[in-house]
């Protein structure tokens, strides 16, 4: 998900986030979660997969799952986390003033807004811009949707990102923008566009909103970086490193074998010495971060690794059917990389 550009966060808008900064405290981020007694995480309102209420009002997704590994880290319980909806223009905003403690709202790490009074600890999910396109019309890669119509929504880097890349390749197009991406995903379903762009990631779940989900294709191609990170605010070094760990700790874990399923039968076994520092068995690590030596081992607990998560709101099993691609493990071909606990 990305905001408004002018052009890309422009001045005025950095000097809004800065000033909108607040005073430091004489305590950190940790000490005042600990002493509310819950986490405050504020995530999107509805990208199915990411962060969404199902049926019963209960938040659901990769980027809620990330929230709960933190709170689970914390307080050895993942339900002490409020979960609080963020639009695209308030999101910064909402974080520079203290009503949320951390940002897991889908949202692209930028240079601009890595400067902007805050900071981006981790990439927890690799994504980039691509296009939704009608299987009929026989498209197979970007290159062939020069002189074609395409749908966005409109005051989005999308449509910079999309302008950038047709005129360096020499290409034509034209865009229709909209409110909104209900309005824009409806446009392309009736017929206005010949195709639909957005972050290939929420392509999976609109296209799951069109009559005949069957009759789209998503491009594997994409046309721009877009690294999705938790923002927190500068100035809290304990804290960015405990957002950093928390998703170090999910993708350690997955690469070590440690699964939700396992971890407890695994305390019962033989480890190895990565294994019994990931659980807490040895050295003290999570009292670096200013938590308790079996931290990682609550995370696993309670929420799973990288690998559990991704498979229980993107994966192959769900409707989404997101492939891990980018995000599998480094040792499978993919870019998640956590950095040794020891």
């Amino acid at each position: 998900m990305r905001i408004p550009f002018a052009p890309l966060l422009g001045a005025a808008v950095l000097t809004v986030l800065t000033l909108a900064a607040p005073q430091a405290r004489a305590e950190g981020t940790l000490a005042q979660v600990k002493a509310r007694g819950h986490l405050v995480c504020g995530v999107s309102g509805g990208v199915a997969g990411f962060s969404m209420p199902d049926g019963q009002g209960r938040w659901r997704g990769l980027d809620v799952d990330f929230c709960r590994a933190l709170a689970a880290a914390i307080f050895d319980d993942p339900e002490r986390v409020r979960f609080i909806p963020q639009s695209s223009a308030a999101r910064f905003t909402a974080l520079q003033s203290g009503e949320i403690d951390v940002l897991a709202r889908n949202t692209t790490w930028t240079l601009s807004r890595d400067t902007a009074a805050m900071n981006f600890p981790v990439i927890t999910f690799y994504d980039g811009q691509g296009f939704l396109v009608r299987k009929a019309l026989g498209i197979t890669s970007v290159k062939q949707l020069d002189r074609a119509t395409v749908c966005l929504q409109q005051g989005t880097t999308t449509e910079l990102n999309l302008a950038d890349w047709f005129r360096t390749r020499g290409l034509s197009y034209r865009v229709v923008t909209f409110a909104n991406s209900e309005q824009a995903l409806g446009a392309y379903e009736s017929g206005r566009c010949d195709a639909y762009s957005t972050d290939k990631s929420s392509l999976y779940g609109e296209r799951l909103k069109t009559a005949r989900p069957d009759d789209h294709v998503i491009l594997d191609e994409a046309i721009s970086k877009e690294p999705f990170a938790p923002g927190v605010r500068q100035g809290d070094d304990q804290w960015r490193d405990l957002v950093a760990w928390t998703h170090y700790a999910m993708i350690d874990a997955e690469e070590a074998g440690i699964t939700q399923a396992n971890v407890v039968a695994l305390r019962k076994e033989g480890l190895s010495p990565d294994v019994r520092r990931i659980l807490g068995l040895e050295g003290r690590y999570g009292e670096g971060l200013g938590l308790t030596v079996d931290w990682a081992d609550r995370i696993v607990r309670h929420v799973g690794n990288y690998g559990d998560a991704f498979a229980r709101n993107l994966g192959e099993g769900t409707p989404l059917k997101i492939p891990r691609g980018l995000n599998a493990l480094w040792t499978q071909g993919g870019l998640q990389y956590g950095p040794p606990i020891r």
